[in-house]
């Protein structure tokens, strides 16, 4: 397993809670659009057994043509260990990144797209989107929509909706709202329907879109293979 050693160029105040730590690009690291990846603390390999309470499983915010690796995430006052630490670094410091896959690349089925999350699972859309700016080929339009109850909705530069490029972006603040739009996007019989946030977050979306008929085979979820059988009933005969 090769693991990159990188320094924080820059830290960007997202929100009064989050944050978006840009990183230098180690030589030879490369992703896509949707990759998440372990971010490591400086001593989580000092000892024979990795210490996983330095690590995390963080989804990247950026794209490579954007020459930073942006990690974003939510550092609430009360926090654990990494999230104390991590708030603590500065630029010049160093973390480490690796096994680094995608689980979400956007797909280019001729389809409708949506984009499902819940606060700062936003991160993990936001390279789609703009991979989707660059290259329209092949998806019919994308609608992204976000609930936040804090109000402090992230990347608004990004997630604006952009009429002449076929993308819709729709923040709300209580779930009520969000549930009974998840229902009326539903309706489209042929849209694929992708779904980042908490795991509760992910089974009540699921049970909404699969009580209005769609299928498991239309829900994309940022989950290794191993783990969609969890959230996801597949009939691979189909």
């Amino acid at each position: 397993m090769q693991i990159y050693w990188t320094k924080i160029n820059k830290i960007i105040e997202e929100t009064p809670e989050v944050k978006t730590y840009l990183l230098d690009c180690p030589k030879d690291f490369t992703w896509e659009e949707g990759s998440h990846t372990h971010f490591a603390l400086e001593g989580f390999n000092a000892e024979d057994k990795p210490n996983r309470s330095l690590i995390r499983h963080m989804s990247i915010s950026t794209l490579p043509h954007e020459n930073s690796i942006g990690i974003t995430t939510r550092i609430k006052e009360q926090c654990s260990e990494f999230k104390t630490i991590l708030r603590s670094l500065t630029v010049g410091d160093e973390v480490a990144l690796f096994k680094t896959h995608s689980n979400v690349p956007l797909k280019r089925e001729d389809k409708n797209v949506y984009l499902l999350s819940s606060g700062v699972g936003l991160a993990t859309f936001r390279p789609l989107v703009l991979d989707y700016f660059k290259r329209n080929e092949n998806v019919n339009q994308i609608h992204s929509l976000n609930i936040d109850s804090s109000r402090d909705f992230l990347f608004t530069t990004v997630f604006t909706s952009a009429p002449d490029q076929k993308f819709t972006s729709q923040f709300v603040d209580n779930r009520k709202d969000y549930y009974e739009e998840v229902k009326r996007l539903a309706a489209d019989e042929d849209g694929l329907f992708y779904v980042v946030g908490s795991d509760e977050f992910l089974l009540q979306n699921i049970e909404v879109l699969q009580e209005q008929g769609v299928k498991p085979q239309q829900i994309m979820l940022d989950k290794h293979e191993q783990s969609l059988s969890k959230f996801l009933t597949l009939d691979l005969s189909i």
